[in-house]
């Protein structure tokens, strides 16, 4: 079996999250974006379990569905809509952030009750530990473990430490790479080599512009917790899907303030600061240098391919300079999911001469994705990269992504 799974979201306890992030909203939105999976996110932090437990019912082993009672009366049958897998991303003492996947509400339970520090300040619990007595917890009530997007300037686990065996003591489960950052960038560091790399989407919010803007393919027995695991485990991801690293905030050296760019060089002769007062923050790209055995990347017999995609809505937006909530940028947005049943399928799988019957300028915009030839210009400092769009036959020339 191949389904398509987002491991890692934030419910609406989460600072700076959509109230919207609740299971009876994200269910039928997952599916609209193709997940067959979804994380629920935050599954240490008591008002959201309940809620889980409220709107969830288990549906197999460590997989849940949304209860009847909780549906909204125009979504789909329970059949047709995505699963949710408990998830919680984790901040140790040293301010790195760990995402641990549950087999059981119990198991969240009893990691909650030996986590130290206040589980219930925010969705996303800091705790006064670091990653080896995280990822001792974990193991121990049954969960997999792995650091959450690995490279970025702030809070990862190679902006702390120069190897990962550094934070926890041992190699862990997986390793998610962030939306600055795919497999040929990770795989020129050896220590990584025989890890699972996941894309997951962070999303903060249940549109399907952010859930599921990265994503796994994985090929699981069953649907299940065990399926999920042993495929993360096992080496059975077939392909992971996410940003051309240069769209993501963190993939250049640039000031958090003022966003302008810098080599590595000058930042560092600037001692990273910047003139107008704002911190440099070291770029994905230049850290993974620093980090490189090889200067092309390694790829292990069992790593998939990484295919590049930007959420549908962004690239209508883009293409015809209008905002991605629009009704001109919706209406299209739902001629193709409708016309292709999901966006995945418009994005990755859809004949181009069918997209193009839809609207040929975005038709051309996903071409450039598929064949790898969009021109991008880099994000940096907390700024996403922007697409340059083709002067000829699209209406602008510059758009910044989201």
């Amino acid at each position: 079996m191949i389904i398509n799974a987002d491991l890692h979201i934030h419910g609406c306890y989460s600072i700076a999250t959509s109230k919207n992030m609740k299971p009876p909203v994200m269910a039928p939105q997952a599916k609209l974006k193709g997940l067959d999976l979804v994380a629920t996110g935050d599954a240490l932090h008591l008002k959201w379990l309940k809620i889980l437990e409220e709107t969830l019912e288990e549906s197999s082993d460590g997989i849940f569905s949304l209860k009847e009672s909780a549906r909204v009366p125009e979504a789909s049958s329970s059949e047709e809509e995505s699963k949710f897998i408990l998830t919680t991303e984790v901040e140790d003492i040293k301010r790195v952030h760990h995402l641990i996947i549950f087999p059981s509400i119990e198991s969240a339970m009893k990691t909650r009750g030996q986590m130290k520090g206040n589980m219930d300040s925010d969705g996303r619990p800091r705790v006064r530990m670091d990653g080896s007595q995280i990822i001792e917890i974990a193991h121990q009530n049954g969960c997999i473990i792995g650091p959450a997007h690995a490279f970025t300037p702030w809070t990862s686990i190679y902006k702390e430490y120069d190897s990962i065996k550094d934070s926890y003591g041992q190699m862990p489960d997986f390793l998610e790479l962030g939306l600055s950052a795919d497999s040929d960038m990770a795989d020129k560091i050896e220590e990584l080599e025989n890890i699972s790399f996941l894309t997951n989407s962070d999303a903060h919010s249940p549109w399907p512009h952010r859930l599921g803007r990265e994503f796994n393919e994985l090929e699981i027995k069953k649907l299940s917790f065990d399926g999920v695991r042993d495929s993360i485990l096992d080496k059975k991801i077939k392909a992971n899907y996410g940003f051309d690293p240069r769209l993501g905030k963190y993939h250049h050296t640039a000031c958090s303030k003022c966003f302008t760019q810098y080599s590595i060089e000058e930042a560092i002769k600037m001692k990273m600061r910047c003139p107008c007062g704002g911190k440099i923050k070291k770029g994905v790209d230049y850290r993974i240098h620093e980090l490189s055995s090889w200067e092309e990347p390694h790829h292990p017999m069992h790593r998939p391919p990484y295919i590049h995609i930007l959420p549908l809505a962004e690239i209508i937006s883009i293409t015809h300079g209008k905002g991605v909530t629009t009704v001109f940028v919706q209406k299209i947005w739902k001629e193709m999911v409708g016309r292709f049943n999901n966006e995945i399928t418009a994005l990755i799988h859809a004949p181009m001469e069918e997209v193009t019957e839809v609207d040929p300028k975005v038709a051309s915009v996903i071409k450039a994705f598929r064949n790898k030839t969009l021109e991008i210009k880099a994000g940096g400092g907390g700024k996403y990269g922007e697409i340059v769009l083709p002067k000829n036959n699209l209406e602008l020339n510059q758009q910044k992504f989201c």
